[in-house]
């Protein structure tokens, strides 16, 4: 039993300390990671005696290994299983969720001749943790440039589109991304699993009427669902449906659902885009209900105030979560010229650098 200064007190299971024990004969001191395996445990592990020493350290001996472990206080404290949260930083609760109003002091917007700084770089991945997206301003307007900033923060996500490609209108295209047509809110590749969870649009030539860049959070619209119907948004949640996408090279498959929650029931990621949706294949007795709560999602990310809506100028590069920020366009003219180049990128890359500049931050 151990009692915390703010009066609260854990009981901690002997077995899970033996396992995180934090010594140099269980822990590599270079990288943190295990030297033995759960199995290489006796399975009586026990508790003879803890006590704290002369630094306040806690000290543990182990049986029938007479093992000694030391925790620092701090690290209990952040680790113990009955006074944390199990922390993900991919779900709602670790995000800002936000709507149209939410930005009447700007969008996030960021000098791409400043990212080259840490500080700058720091709060532009902040941004993308927390809100979902950012913009870069000023990015060199030269084909291929969307690889080179990917190159400053990840890893290149190649798909069967390419290490890139290109948001133009096209004779006989394989998307409707690629006409002058809107497009609704929508996730990118749900047919796709793993689905690339970063997408960057870059606009090199933007002389046309209409195509404003629309987004809408994902995850703020997910818990209007959830808050005016519980049974729609647990429908989707616990349902999985077949996306598809074929063309004359490909055909992508795959079943998941339109929520997806951890085990928190927190939510983690949604998916939506009507344009992939192959034929619905749920249980007969919940294909009802399924509708009516689909309806209903899709009636919700398409409202006016939850969306915010901008022109993407020349030099302009758009960054987001794709596993949160859904996205759209309004439709263009056919005069003048609209030109994107699109690449995708995945959040682990992204958030193992925003970790690692934090810790920087934090030494």
């Amino acid at each position: 039993m151990i009692d915390w200064n703010d009066g609260n007190k854990s009981s901690l299971f002997s077995y899970w300390l033996r396992d995180n024990c934090q010594m140099p004969e269980s822990r590599n001191e270079n990288n943190g990671q295990r030297l033995f395996s759960v199995k290489d445990l006796p399975e009586d592990v026990s508790i003879e005696k803890a006590y704290k020493d002369e630094n306040g350290d806690v000290c543990i001996l182990f049986q029938p290994e007479n093992h000694l472990s030391v925790f620092t206080q701090d690290w209990l404290l952040s680790n113990c299983y009955d006074l944390n949260d199990h922390f993900d930083d991919r779900s709602e609760k670790q995000k800002m969720l936000w709507q149209k109003n939410s930005f009447e002091n700007g969008l996030p917007l960021i000098d791409y001749d400043l990212m080259s700084k840490d500080e700058i770089k720091l709060k532009a991945l902040c941004s993308l943790r927390d809100i979902g997206f950012f913009v870069l301003m000023g990015v060199p307007t030269v084909e291929g440039q969307v690889l080179k900033v990917i190159s400053e923060m990840g890893y290149t996500r190649e798909t069967n589109y390419g290490a890139l490609f290109e948001v133009r209108t096209e004779v006989n295209p394989n998307n409707l991304a690629y006409t002058n047509l809107g497009l609704g809110s929508h996730t990118d590749n749900p047919y796709r699993d793993p689905v690339p969870t970063v997408q960057l649009l870059h606009c090199l030539e933007s002389s046309t009427e209409g195509g404003d860049s629309i987004l809408v959070d994902g995850f703020k619209a997910a818990s209007i669902l959830r808050d005016e119907s519980e049974e729609s948004f647990l429908t989707l949640a616990s349902n999985w449906i077949n996306y598809r996408f074929t063309d004359s090279k490909t055909d992508l498959r795959s079943r998941v659902p339109m929520i997806e929650l951890n085990d928190n029931h927190e939510i983690i990621k949604v998916r939506y885009n009507n344009r992939s949706i192959d034929t619905i294949n749920v249980p007969k007795d919940k294909v009802r209900l399924f509708y009516k709560a689909y309806r209903h999602w899709s009636e919700v990310i398409e409202r006016d105030e939850l969306k915010i809506q901008f022109k993407l100028s020349e030099g302009d590069l758009m960054l987001f979560d794709n596993t949160r920020v859904m996205h759209a366009r309004t439709k263009f003219s056919k005069t003048g010229k609209r030109h994107l180049q699109g690449a995708y990128t995945d959040l682990d890359g992204l958030y193992s650098l925003l970790n690692t500049l934090e810790d920087k931050k934090n030494d």
